[in-house]
């Protein structure tokens, strides 16, 4: 065995570092597939992870990277074979296991998923774990009656991971999407994913002057929480839903039932890491399907891994837009 390039945290004195470093093959975790990392991505939670935020990561030192896509090496599950083509996202892998922040990752190949036909190693970490999340918070919300005839949509934090794909996804679909953001200046980008109107996201920060407001959005994708998602429950037309993916505002929710028990909502609670296969392979066919490549790649910026310690540290401030691709080739 040789020695993979990777990004280490280590901790010193209560805070984390991360270096570049070569590490022996021979430290990578145990698993039965080997993989052959091509691209990684940056989401929210690697911030927090690259930061020594949130108590993600318990043991250094570590590897982090929740997502990865490349080619099997080795494979000691007869679901994959040397050559295939995969992606991985979620089961806590960049967090309690070692991530994909390295030239290699070894996993259970439980966690695996085939790339989907016509689709790109460097496209499926373009989408990552933020692509998939709002991919299935536009499920959720067709499955429990959203359609496009219903009215306007609100995505918030439109210009971040979430939020720029689910626009891309909803626009597609024939919804009229608003996007919340508190960057003006990315009004032009988003108009070009397909936003038909914004929302400035301070009009959602103060919490919610009374139990319901006037009923406005049919469906709405968020991924601020806190006072947002309570403002967002008491604008929602009867029987609306909204599909609660993130808490880059805050994990609190100053909200009452009233929205619940006199329009009959819907909370809907998403989750990618532990999201079962099936519903995993569903949600990567619909990616295929009804995400435009073109606008993907519009949303899409490639970096080097030497790169992500700072940009780790931009992400928590909302100050990337939309997907950072990471080249573990280069």
């Amino acid at each position: 065995m040789g020695e993979v390039k990777a990004l280490v945290l280590r901790e010193a004195d209560g805070k984390v570092q991360a270096r570049i470093e070569r590490i022996d093959e021979s430290a990578l975790p145990p698993g039965e597939v080997t993989v052959a990392v091509e691209y990684s991505t940056l989401n929210y939670k690697d911030g927090l992870i690259l930061n020594g935020l949130g108590r993600l990561v318990r043991n250094y030192p570590h590897v982090p990277g929740i997502d990865f896509a490349g080619t099997v090496e080795q494979s000691a599950s007869a679901a994959y074979k040397p050559g295939d083509k995969v992606v991985l996202t979620g089961w806590r892998v960049g967090e309690l296991s070692w991530g994909g922040y390295a030239e290699k990752a070894r996993v259970k190949a439980a966690h695996l998923v085939a790339l989907p036909p016509g689709l790109t190693t460097r496209r499926a970490m373009a989408i990552g774990t933020a692509g998939f999340t709002a991919m299935l918070a536009v499920m959720a919300l067709e499955a429990h009656g959203l359609a496009p005839e219903q009215g306007e949509v609100l995505v918030t934090g439109a210009a971040g991971g979430v939020g720029s794909i689910a626009l891309s996804v909803l626009a597609r679909l024939g919804y009229r999407v608003i996007a919340s953001t508190g960057r003006p200046e990315q009004h032009e980008f988003l108009r070009g994913l397909g936003a038909a109107g914004f929302l400035d996201r301070a009009e959602l920060a103060k919490p919610p002057a009374r139990p319901l407001d006037a009923e406005r959005w049919a469906g709405a994708v968020d991924a601020v929480g806190s006072t947002t998602l309570a403002n967002l429950l008491t604008q929602l037309k009867y029987g609306g839903s909204v599909a609660a993916c993130g808490l880059a505002g805050g994990n609190d929710l100053p909200a009452t039932v009233i929205p619940f028990l006199l329009r009959g909502v819907n909370l809907l609670g998403i989750d990618s890491v532990m999201c079962p296969v099936e519903r995993r392979r569903a949600a990567w066919s619909r990616l295929t399907r009804d995400l435009p490549m073109e606008k993907l790649d519009a949303l899409t910026e490639t970096v080097p891994l030497e790169a992500l310690p700072a940009l780790g540290q931009k992400i928590l401030k909302g100050g990337v837009r939309g997907r950072v691709v990471v080249d573990l080739r280069a």
